[in-house]
């Protein structure tokens, strides 16, 4: 019996049920990824009928049984959270990160499947047809595992000219308005305020995606207006809109003024507000958000584009002039899209930077990382203006959110080539370094990623080695978040391709966190340790850590069942460890490396083959020269 007295039993079969009821009342999909989410939920669905089964079973289930059990329901939970946030997200949104949603969903069968695997089927007391239902469902993960689904091939094509053509074909936009469901006005503002929120969640972040979804938008738009049946277009309608005054929602109304906004921001407890009246009331010493009495966080302001975009909508359909701006953009300098306004926001910034309060600073630097984030001329115009020693002084700053600001916005200015060099001279490296050591989590992933990025350029390999970021970037990989753990594998390849590195990393213990993660299918990560593996396998003493943690039955498996570049990484792992080591080589044949090693020379990549074959000539001789 659990703490509270419930049967164990009872309570994890109750929990696996309710997951699966939960997955499959959710509806319908209606967005890119509707054939993948759909595929996924029918092969959940059909396991509810053995933990049906098991509840109703009077057979008593084992420690084994219950853990096992246990782990199938923690990857249904994290399967559950996954389709909420497919099925009720911006659809835009989702379909410009297809890679990374189709990963997760690759992600979670790989779970599923895994969990699946470790249930002893043969200890339960089932009936024939579960048991066949359950091993076809087994077997359907397993195949799923093998391969990652791929959106429609139409959809793909399409979604790549609408976001690279600034005009283009009408179809195409038709197409995509069908088969992502944005046919009506309605969809329309349910898809804005999806995104509005993701704007909002993601503190502005969500980089260059931000304008192709904007670009995006107003194409679906202009085609609903046009074709949309649920459109009134005639004049008789119009003429009433005309003459009437119609209602403002609450939503469209400054908090303050109560004025319809024209230039909507949004501040640190997520209200949003008119530019100018919020400014005015920061400018007045208040700390507080105007309308919910919380303290703010911090004082940067973010514009909520997706709101304004709403809100013209809104005066477009009711026959409402749009709001003005003043300062609204015009006289853009040739060749650059900044403008004159925001350079003098960008020069206001950087006066806060260099002789603001803390609480300045903090918010300047804030708004210099969204700025930065959201495209290239704003990046070359805050470089321009003389930023960035400014940050990398504040990466020093004693305040956590000033060192986070500070350190993304050195991240988002080093997508800038030219910069990556500014950066470096300004002597970031030991700054950024020590963010990575000592800073808040985000503040340290972004260090991590601000590292990789820098570390594109060969010479600095070494600086960023010397200064001591690789056992941080490791500590990182073994503790940080998902996120986290993708930034210091990244950052620590590409480092270690310098052989200076390779040693560091070595010395630094990499091999024993990448094996965890190579073990761990669930982990998300086996890409990644697998490419660190093999650079660093080249090295002698990366060879002899790497053989210390008996890697070679897992080697096997990857190259047994793995995908294509896993395998070639595997392949040359097991190159390396075998070549010169007649106890390697022996171990390898004892664990089946032949079989899987002679498909593999068949099948794999160019490079899988030529390491399979030579693994296979090492085999050969050591058998030969046993057969003596």
């Amino acid at each position: 019996m659990g703490p509270t007295g419930e049967d164990p039993r009872i309570s994890v079969l109750s929990r696996l049920s309710e997951s699966v009821k939960t997955i499959s009342e959710l509806p319908e999909c209606r967005n890119a990824f509707r054939k993948i989410y759909g595929n996924f939920v029918r092969r959940v669905k059909l396991l509810s009928p053995l933990f049906e089964e098991l509840r109703d079973s009077d057979k008593a289930l084992g420690v084994e049984e219950v853990i096992a059990l246990e782990s199938l329901g923690e990857a249904l939970n994290s399967a559950k959270e996954l389709i909420k946030s497919v099925n009720q997200g911006s659809k835009l949104y989702q379909a410009l990160q297809r890679d990374k949603i189709i990963d997760k969903f690759h992600q979670m069968t790989v779970k599923i499947e895994a969990a699946l695997s470790k249930i002893p089927y043969d200890k339960f007391d089932m009936s024939e047809e579960v048991c066949e239902q359950i091993e076809l469902v087994h077997t359907q993960f397993k195949r799923a595992k093998e391969r990652k689904d791929t959106l429609d091939s139409q959809l793909e094509m399409d979604l790549s000219i609408a976001v690279g053509d600034s005009e283009p074909d009408p179809v195409i936009i038709k197409r995509l308005s069908e088969m992502l469901h944005l046919r009506t006005i309605n969809d329309l503002k349910k898809e804005s305020l999806a995104f509005h929120e993701l704007v909002i969640a993601s503190d502005g972040a969500v980089g260059d995606h931000f304008e192709k979804m904007q670009a995006l938008l107003k194409k679906l738009k202009d085609l609903v207006l046009t074709e949309n049946p649920e459109v009134d277009n005639s004049e008789r309608d119009k003429s009433m809109i005309k003459h009437r005054s119609p209602v403002i929602p609450d939503d469209f109304r400054c908090p303050i003024s109560l004025e319809l906004m024209k230039d909507p921001v949004i501040v640190s407890t997520g209200q949003t507000y008119e530019r100018s009246c919020i400014q005015k009331w920061l400018d007045a010493g208040h700390k507080t958000c105007p309308k919910t009495q919380q303290t703010l966080l911090h004082t940067a302001i973010t514009p909520n584009y997706v709101l304004k975009s709403l809100i013209a909508l809104w005066c477009e359909s009711n026959g409402v002039e749009l709001p003005k701006k003043q300062g609204n953009g015009k006289n853009k300098k040739a060749g650059c899209s900044v403008s004159d306004c925001d350079r003098a926001s960008i020069a206001s910034l950087l006066e806060k930077l260099a002789k603001g309060n803390s609480e300045e600073q903090r918010a300047a630097a804030g708004e210099l990382r969204l700025l930065a984030k959201r495209n290239a001329d704003n990046r070359v115009c805050i470089a321009e203006a003389g930023a960035i020693p400014l940050l990398v002084e504040l990466l020093s700053s004693s305040d956590p959110r000033t060192q986070e600001h500070a350190v993304t916005a050195l991240l988002n200015l080093s997508i800038n080539e030219s910069n990556k060099g500014a950066i470096v001279n300004a002597g970031a490296i030991p700054d950024i370094v020590d963010v990575l050591k000592k800073g808040s989590m985000e503040a340290r992933e972004n260090a991590a990623a601000t590292l990789f990025s820098l570390s594109v350029v060969d010479e600095n390999k070494v600086a960023i080695g010397a200064a001591g970021a690789i056992p941080s970037l490791i500590k990182l990989l073994c503790e940080g978040t998902p996120r986290g753990k993708k930034d210091a594998a990244t950052a620590i390849f590409n480092l270690s391709i310098y052989q200076g590195n390779k040693a560091r990393a070595i010395r630094a213990g990499i091999v024993a966190p990448l094996m965890r993660l190579l073990k761990d299918a669930g982990s998300g990560m086996v890409d990644e340790a697998l490419a660190i593996l093999a650079i660093l396998a080249s090295h002698q003493e990366g060879k002899m850590a790497i053989a210390q943690a008996e890697p070679i039955s897992v080697l096997v498996e990857v190259i047994r069942t793995g995908f294509p570049r896993n395998r070639e990484n595997a392949a040359a792992v097991l190159w390396s460890l075998c070549t010169g080591d007649i106890q390697q080589l022996k171990l390898a044949r004892e664990l089946g490396a032949e079989e899987a090693l002679k498909e593999l020379s068949e099948n794999g990549t160019d490079r899988a083959k030529r390491k399979a074959g030579n693994v296979l000539e090492q085999l050969q001789r050591v058998e030969d020269s046993i057969d003596l």
